[in-house]
This record gives structure tokens, sequence and C-alpha cells, in this order.
């Protein structure tokens, strides 16, 4: 049995949940099923509470309303530096916070500029063409129906799509294929990743190491200075690292190597939750396909593989069934934890004079799967409602607990501080794949089997399905 520990702390601090192996704590039962045992103790304890996990003490936040203190104590509970701890770790580049880069954090920061307003719209173009060449090559061999499992086929498409759009185009006569190399040695990184993320030796877990190395090496600026068309994104961060000179060639690969994990490790599995959803339920596959064919009539463009489809961003973000049907994807697959960290010790004032003491250190944490699942907030919450962020023809923004309208409701890109830049292209890309995808084949599910969620990454993003599916596809007539 676990026995639960429960110590009387100082005042205001939260209860704390301790268990019962010395360092570990709770981390063996939270690392096994976090939203439940994170319910569990709500129910026991109420909105706020301490659990040490391996040597941390985390104190959660549970109730919707107070996230918002959270969020704008940004000065007290920080972000960046444990963000920059654990990528340091994972992608092997010495931690930016070590003065010996000065403003180099900032300097990258500035840079997400190039994903928002007018330079959105150009990355979000190549992409868009990007993708149409990548679906018109499939179009080509897609004569009858062809048999693909959906996860493998997403994240081929997503990856050398976000790949040359990002990187630019490897001019080899075997382009594809050296971006299939990088592109398996990747999922096999992957596959370590919340082992990592959880500070486990990367010499403890096999073939990773030399598998990160080689992937890093992919980025060396030798390499790199072949491929042709890149981004100003890219490009930009190049310009920056050649201004460090204490920064090697290895280090400036890896931190190219991590904006590639940082731009696909997610958006490949929402992609894949949104196109299985969608394929599962035939009445959101017709209203989402039907909102795309009268976009295509509308603005008097053929669909077809050999015709160019162009969408503006605001043609993209009219397209309110397809918006709709993706949120809600991420509503049901996200798992993100929004973690601060308090930079001294403070008492963090929350609504209905509630209070919480911290000690420095202390780590807190809002865990918004558990908001994505509330019935209160969501009814059916287990249920994929495709048109759940719609109302009268309209998106959707108000939605209400305890009958109160909530700030956030739906958070699958973490929050405040922390809340990922790239968000609005990860949207774009998305949805452009699903409109390509849906423009052009015929798709169906070919085999009839339940896909779970793969709650090993619990906590970290998005979730992997625990199997693949096959499905069909073959040209609409």
């Amino acid at each position: 049995y676990f026995c639960l520990l429960i110590f009387n702390r100082k005042t205001g601090e939260p209860p704390l949940i301790n268990g019962w192996i010395p360092y570990l704590g709770k981390a063996l039962i939270f690392r096994k099923d976090a939203f439940k045992f994170l319910l569990d103790q709500q129910k026991k304890l109420g909105d706020i509470f301490t659990v040490h996990i391996a040597g941390r003490y985390i104190t959660f936040i549970m109730d919707p309303f107070q996230y918002v203190y959270v969020i704008r104590n940004s000065k007290q509970l920080e972000f960046h530096e444990f963000a920059d701890k654990m990528a340091s770790k994972t992608f092997d580049y010495p931690a930016l916070s070590k003065g010996k880069f000065p403003d180099l954090k900032e300097n990258l920061h500035r840079i997400y500029q190039y994903l928002q307003g007018k330079p959105l719209d150009i990355i979000s173009d190549h992409m868009m063409k990007n993708l149409q060449d990548i679906f018109e090559w499939k179009c080509s061999h897609a004569t009858d129906w062809e048999t693909e499992k959906m996860y493998k086929f997403c994240c081929s498409v997503m990856f050398e799509a976000s790949f040359v759009t990002l990187y630019g185009r490897v001019p080899a006569a075997d382009g594809h294929k050296v971006i299939s190399e990088i592109r398996d040695k990747f999922i096999k990184f992957d596959a370590s990743f919340p082992y990592l993320a959880a500070n486990i030796p990367i010499e403890l877990l096999g073939a990773t190491k030399k598998v990160r190395k080689e992937l890093i090496h992919h980025f060396l600026l030798q390499n790199m200075t072949k491929w042709l068309g890149g981004s100003k994104v890219v490009q930009a961060r190049q310009d920056i690292f050649e201004k460090y000179e204490l920064l090697g060639d290895y280090d400036k690969a890896a931190h190219h190597f991590a904006f590639l994990w940082a731009s696909v490790g997610n958006t490949i599995p929402a992609t894949f939750w949104a196109m299985y959803y969608l394929l599962r339920h035939p009445e959101a596959l017709a209203a989402v396909r039907d909102e795309i064919d009268h976009l295509l009539q509308s603005t008097g463009q053929e669909r077809g593989p050999t015709y160019n489809i162009h969408l503006t961003r605001e043609q993209l973000d009219n397209l309110v069934y397809l918006e709709s049907a993706l949120n809600e994807s991420l509503r049901m697959c996200s798992s993100s934890m929004n973690i601060r960290i308090s930079q001294e010790d403070f008492v963090l004032k929350l609504e209905g004079n509630q209070e919480v003491g911290l000690r420095k250190g202390d780590w807190i944490a809002l865990y918004p799967q558990i908001l994505h699942m509330d019935p209160e907030v969501y009814e059916d919450p287990k249920e994929y409602k495709f048109d759940r962020y719609i109302e009268n023809g309209k998106k959707k923004t108000t939605f209400y607990k305890a009958g109160r309208k909530l700030k956030y409701f739906l958070m699958p890109f973490g929050s405040g501080i922390s809340m990922c830049p790239g968000r609005f292209l990860a949207m774009n890309e998305m949805k452009m794949f699903l409109f390509l995808l849906l423009a052009h084949f015929d798709v169906e599910l070919a085999e009839n089997k339940a896909v779970r969620l793969d709650n090993s990454r619990m906590g970290l993003g998005i979730l992997l399905p625990d199997v693949d599916i096959a499905f069909r596809y073959k040209l609409r007539s």
C-alpha cells in the first residue's frame, strides 16, 4: 500500500503529499497516471496541495480561476531558467544562463517576431507550397486506393514540409531520402525524449546519445549552407550564433536541432489526432470537407494535384469547423504541465483572500488537462464533439465553470511567459495539412480499432497514440 503522509508545514503552506520512498516520493504513481493521481488528491485536499516528486516539491493549483494569479506573477515565478536547463541537457548545448553568452537568450527570443504578423504569412505560404508539393507527389501514386499507417503518414508529410520550410531544400538528387534519414533518427531520439526530460542520464538510454550526435551533425554550418531557400527565422538564429565566439560549431548545430524538435515534436502527434478523430466521425469529416469545398468554390480555385491552392490568413481563420475540430482534438490529446519556479520565499496571493506560502526553489504547476476534461466546463468531456468551439456559426470563446466565465479554457500551448512562440505557425500548418488532405483525397479508416493516448508523455505536451492505425486514400473524382 502507498501510505499518504501529510505533514504539518509552515503557516500558509499547502498540505504536502510526501510518499514513503525517499527521494522518489510520489514519482512512480505520478508517472503512471498523473491525471488520475491529481484528481484523487484534489478530492481529498482541495484545490492547492504540494507533491514530493523525485526530490522536487511541486505545488499544484487546480482551480482554473486561480491560473491568472500564477501567470501574471512572472517576476517571482520564473520559467525561462528551468526551460533553459532542461533544453541544454536534452539537446546537448551549454546553458544560456551561465553568463558566458550575454543577451543570447533575449536575442533568440526577439527572433520569434518572424513567427507573427506579416512574416508569419510568408512562412505559412512557403509551408503551404511545400505541403502541396508533397501531396502532389502522393497524388501521382494514388490512382486507386492506397493504404498507409496514419501516424507514419502524418509524420512523413509534416516532417518533410516543416524541414524544407524552415531549413531549406536539400539540393542532392535524393533530397527526399536525406530528409527521410534525418526523420528516422529524429523518431528514435524522440522516443527517448520523456526520459531525458525526466533527467535520466543519456548514457542509460541505449543508442540515444549516438543518434543525438548524428542528428546534431546534420546542422553543422558546412551542411546547412548547402540547403537552399531556408526561412528568415533560421537565418536570423544563425546570424545571432555567429556573434558568440564562445559558442562552438557543435553547440550552434545543437541549437538548430533543438529548434527542429520544438517545431515538429508536438505538431506531428497533434496532426495525427486531428486526422484520426475526423475519420472516426463521418459527420465531422463531412462538415469540414463542405467548408473546404465552399471556400475553394467561392474563391474560384480548382482542386486537384496540378492546381496550386492559395489561402490567406483570413481565409484560414474563417474555416470555423476546421478550427473547432482541430481545437477539440487538441483539448483531448494535450497534456502539458505549466511550470514556474519561485525565485524567493514569498506569499502568492490568490482570489478569495487565499494565500500560498512558497519557498525559494519551490515549483508551482498548472495542469490544464484537468480543465480540458472538466465536465462542468465541457459537457461529456471524453466525447469528441467537432463543433464544440462554434456558436451560431461563429467561433465560441466563452466557457463557464460554476456559472462564471473562464479566462482560460483551452491551453494546449502553455500559458503566459511559457506560451509556445510558434503556436500560430503550428495551427496554420495543421489546418493546411487537413485542408489539402481533404481537398485532394477521399480518406477512410482501413481497420476498426480504438487508438488510445499513450500516457508516457504526460505533462510534456501532446500525447502520442499507443498504436498506429491503417487508413486508405485515393484521389477525389
